[in-house]
């Protein structure tokens, strides 16, 4: 039960997977249609499909099929993924737009000497769902 079990802890790297598959179409995605690499995207948050949604799921469903979904841990990781997938499309999506408002208004208003914030923090419904069907994917497959 050392270090060495948690690296054979299949639902921990499916989770990691799905998450650096969603981060790495992330960041292809522009180099394909706009021509331009962004490093940022590598980490960054917001953006199709939702990274967050996808470890989540991936980690959820690998657990069902390891644990069973019947598990009580089964239960405590889908609660977990819905909350994860609601903040990130409903909150995390509202601060972003606030932060869209926020620049507008140092842009306009000529405020130099406040930064600019990110804007890019949430996800539309579409990237969270295509986020999740990516990590059921990838827990149902590793």
């Amino acid at each position: 039960m050392g270090f060495e079990s948690f690296l054979l802890n299949k639902p921990f790297w499916a989770a990691i997977l799905s998450w650096a598959l969603a981060q790495g179409f992330k960041t292809i995605r522009p180099i394909v249609t706009e021509r331009k690499f962004d490093a940022s995207r590598l980490t960054g948050t917001g953006g199709m499909p939702s990274s967050h949604s996808s470890l989540v799921m991936a980690l959820t469903t690998s657990v069902g099929k390891y644990n069973g979904y019947d598990s009580a841990l089964f239960a405590i990781s889908l609660i977990f993924s819905f909350v994860v997938m609601y903040d990130a499309a409903g909150i995390r999506r509202a601060a972003g737009k606030q932060a869209e408002i926020i620049n507008y208004m140092i842009e306009h208003h000529k405020l130099p000497e406040l930064q600019k914030v990110k804007e890019l923090l949430g996800h539309t419904p579409l990237e969270v769902f295509v986020g999740a069907i990516l990590g059921i994917v990838v827990g149902l497959l590793f």
